[in-house]
């Protein structure tokens, strides 16, 4: 009878097993911007850049003037009401650099294909993605993983993207999840009229860009998708926010963030109108690169721009506590995403392969 009492005892003492808490997340949404600098999200219109000609602000004076308070904190809020007003009060937000919440890359290329496969894979690949071209993700993704690991059909994992290459960095096993992105006809059967109407609409108003649609051909489509389908797990990743930073329009940069934080907001409220979703549903809201911080190369990133490692990361749901702005968290990174959905989920995060990033404590309640 000692020798059963110790080793109750002892059992108690131990760890529990990764994934192992009870956590109230049934249903799991990630929404990324893409490009979408730490500057802004925290500091609203950049002093620097709002009066410069060449970065499209020349005739741009009634935004400007929306957009421009005497603190960064009240910027931010004109610029992303609902992150600030409505997320961050009952969730949090990391990667303020200035209280000590600076949020980093682990992978040393600094743009999209490599950031992506950092949130999905929880590492970096850098020897093997090494560029922005079309291919299978090398490693299964966290989307993956959740379809296995809960047992899934593949309509109940779904990624809608505003850039064709989502088709490969979304899964290494193409036929694993639901994947729509780019120019890319919706071939679903049942479709819904609305669904069918946004697939013709995303030929006729055309973006400036060959591989990148509308983002609001883009969020529609996902939207409509979590009315009607009710996935687990839904992506849905946003990218006019990087495209317009690269042609130097500061103020259609400053149009896409708004209208990505709008996105936010019919996200958010499409969740917790729905019984399917409300109070057992965690968003986590993310970007795949940052910028350069100068007027200079402000639209610029990759592996020699200064600051293009900065990110940030914001979550809410059931069981991430309401904590702000987050300060004194170093050591947090782009490889954490995936391994905090898997951990919420109550999935071993260590079933992705090699990975190298960790829960967040401040996003699992812990």
């Amino acid at each position: 009878m000692r020798m059963n009492l110790l080793v109750a005892i002892l059992l108690l003492l131990l760890p529990a097993p990764v994934g192992a808490a009870d956590y109230k997340t049934k249903n799991l949404v990630l929404v990324t911007a893409d490009g979408l600098r730490w500057q802004e999200v925290f500091r609203g219109i950049d002093p620097l850049l709002m009066e410069l000609d060449e970065a499209g602000m020349k005739d741009a004076e009634e935004l400007r003037t929306s957009l421009w308070a005497e603190t960064p904190e009240q910027r931010r809020r004109l610029l992303m009401p609902f992150l600030w007003t409505d997320l961050v009060s009952r969730g949090v937000i990391l990667g303020n650099g200035a209280r000590g919440a600076a949020v980093t890359l682990r992978n040393r290329h600094r743009f999209s294909y490599p950031g992506y496969s950092e949130i999905l894979t929880g590492r970096p690949q850098d020897d093997v993605i090494d560029s922005n071209t079309l291919h299978p993700n090398p490693l299964p993704t966290v989307l993956e993983i959740l379809r296995r690991e809960w047992e899934l059909p593949g309509a109940q994992v779904a990624l809608f993207g505003s850039w064709n290459v989502f088709q490969g960095i979304g899964a290494h096993d193409s036929e694993a999840v639901f994947i729509n992105a780019g120019y890319q006809r919706l071939g679903i059967a049942g479709a819904t009229e609305r669904l069918r109407e946004l697939s013709r609409l995303q030929f006729e108003i055309l973006t400036p860009w060959p591989s990148v649609r509308h983002d609001y051909v883009t969020f529609e489509m996902a939207l409509e998708y979590l009315k009607t389908t009710k996935p687990r797990v839904l992506y849905i990743a946003l990218g006019e926010t990087d495209d317009w930073a690269h042609n130097r329009r500061y103020d259609r940069t400053l149009a896409t963030a708004g209208y990505f934080d709008d996105c936010l907001r019919n996200l958010w409220a499409a969740i917790q109108s729905d019984s399917a979703y409300r109070d057992s549903t965690t968003l986590i809201v993310a970007t795949d690169h940052g910028r350069g911080s100068t007027p200079r190369d402000w639209n610029s990133h990759g592996a020699k721009v200064e600051g293009a490692e900065r990110v940030w990361i914001a979550a809410i749901g059931p069981d991430t506590p309401a904590g702000g702005e987050a300060h004194d968290t170093a050591g947090v990174t782009q490889s954490d995403i995936g391994p905090t959905m898997l951990e919420l989920a109550g999935v071993d995060y260590r079933k992705l392969t090699g990975v190298e990033g960790k829960p967040i404590d401040l996003i699992v309640g812990r």
